[in-house]
């Protein structure tokens, strides 16, 4: 490709979607959305406050969580700007380096998503299945080396995608699907050959997404019958009370992904409205719930948080 081509594709602006049809509502639907975020950043940022500040929960489980809120938060901040900003009226177009930058965000961020749900099962099961070893084999320094490799999984495979993005010539109409960028969505595109990226892109999500989904599954079946192993029906409940909170994190984050590839890939016919509404819970949902679920379900969280209002009231009245 020539430099004048590769020039002209690199200031290619590609218009955002936000709810077809419902433009002179775009006010009104700001506001769900921007408490939804707002939500996000605050219950995150709590969650990750009560596992700095209390000592008790310096502890593996809860390093992994912090990783996940961390996860959460910066997922929310990669697609508030242009959400917020076409409801707001604020923007309409991004710049192909703009989107290219945010697809590699929300996909990185997802695969890191993934990657701690796959570390929390694995620590479930230790937890569970081999208690006794538990502080043992999950020091600090084995989560940090976790931390790391979580990291240098996700960040590392995906720029080969994501920087030939730069470089296809993309000659179709440049309406996005969403009011934020996906990879699959920039390829559509495309009239370059774009083998590279859709092989690239399926191995990827094989390799992270349905591999951790299986390597999941496979740790609660082990952990079930390691359970039902268990002759105390008390200790059977509260063994698998321990991990409730992980499956419904686990439920959060792989609903929405499978619910939009079905839309994507069966529902051609569909109203836009229904790509880009689920476009938005594939997006929002997970940093939304997970927060709630672990202040609802983690008894130490809990506690910490309401012992933190309690003092907020007591200085108050004092």
């Amino acid at each position: 490709m020539s430099p004048i081509s590769i020039l002209n594709v690199s200031s290619s602006r590609f218009s955002l979607t936000g709810f077809p049809g419902l433009e002179v509502h775009y006010l009104w639907i700001s506001i769900p959305f921007s408490s939804i975020y707002a939500m996000v950043f605050l219950g995150n940022c709590m969650v990750l406050h009560v596992i700095r500040t209390e000592p008790s929960l310096h502890q593996p489980m809860f390093y992994l969580l912090a990783m996940l809120g961390l996860t959460d938060l910066c997922m929310g901040l990669s697609t508030m700007y242009t959400v917020l900003g076409v409801l707001w009226g604020i923007i309409h177009e991004i710049s192909l380096d703009s989107c290219i930058a945010q697809s590699y965000f929300i996909h990185g961020l997802s695969f890191v998503e993934s990657s701690v749900l796959l570390a929390m099962a694995f620590d479930r099961y230790i937890a569970i299945c081999n208690p006794l070893r538990y502080s043992s084999i999950l020091t600090n320094d084995k989560i940090m080396k976790i931390a790391v490799a979580i990291l240098c999984r996700s960040s590392l495979l995906i720029p080969p995608v994501i920087i030939r993005l730069k470089f296809l010539n993309y000659c179709r109409p440049h309406i996005l699907s969403h009011s934020f960028c996906l990879h699959q969505d920039l390829i559509r595109m495309a009239c370059s050959d774009i083998r590279f990226n859709s092989i690239y892109g399926l191995a990827l999500v094989i390799s992270n997404l349905l591999l951790d989904a299986v390597l999941i599954l496979i740790s609660y079946i082990m952990i079930l019958y390691a359970v039902l192993a268990i002759a105390s029906r008390e200790e059977r409940i509260k063994s698998l009370q321990t991990c409730v909170s992980h499956i419904c994190a686990v439920s959060v984050f792989y609903i929405p992904i499978i619910g939009l590839t079905m839309v994507h890939r069966f529902g051609k016919h569909l109203s836009p409205l229904v790509h880009v509404l689920m476009g938005n819970i594939y997006i929002l949902f997970p940093p939304l719930m997970n927060p709630i679920i672990y202040s609802i379900k983690t008894q130490q969280i809990r506690r910490r948080v309401f012992k933190g209002r309690g003092n907020l009231l007591l200085s108050r009245v004092a």
